[in-house]
């Protein structure tokens, strides 16, 4: 198994589009507040043609097996920093996990932040997911700011 990291094309919307749903599945248990019918997270399609962002997958044997986009954010004013990178839509499908995909989907992204002296760079992760806050503190990313919630709905 040789894995190799490209810049994701076009062409390749309909099996990121399967892997959306795919981090979608995997997070709805997580999730209570996420509507019940098909939803969508991102604009892959946007994510790829965008200059201030890009989309990674990995690929063993021309088979797409793992994503990743990196998008440059405006920091809050308050911020030492001017610019941001946002990391988001990692995904792998089980049988190929535990391959070292997701590491070489983050090294990527982390390179094209730092090609573009971007110094600070962010991502969001559910709680009642550890073996993704595990993956994520591994490659140096810290716990930072915990969002919580309250339903009084119920």
């Amino acid at each position: 198994m040789v894995a190799k990291v490209r810049i994701a094309k076009v062409k390749d919307l309909p099996i990121l589009l399967e892997f959306e749903q795919g981090v979608i599945a995997a997070e709805r248990s997580m999730d209570p507040t996420l509507k019940k019918e098909k939803i969508s997270y991102y604009d892959i399609g946007e994510l790829i043609k965008a200059s201030s962002s890009e989309v990674y997958v990995a690929e063993i044997n021309e088979e797409i097996v793992a994503s990743g986009y990196v998008k440059m954010v405006e920091a809050k004013p308050y911020l030492d920093h001017k610019y941001q990178g946002y990391l988001g839509f990692m995904f792998v499908p089980k049988e190929h996990r535990g391959k070292g995909l997701n590491k070489m989907i983050l090294d990527a992204l982390i390179n094209w932040c730092k090609k573009r002296n971007v110094t600070e760079i962010r991502l969001d992760v559910y709680n009642d997911n550890p073996p993704a806050i595990r993956a994520y503190e591994k490659a140096g990313f810290k716990p930072h700011l915990i969002n919580m919630r309250l339903s009084i709905d119920d």
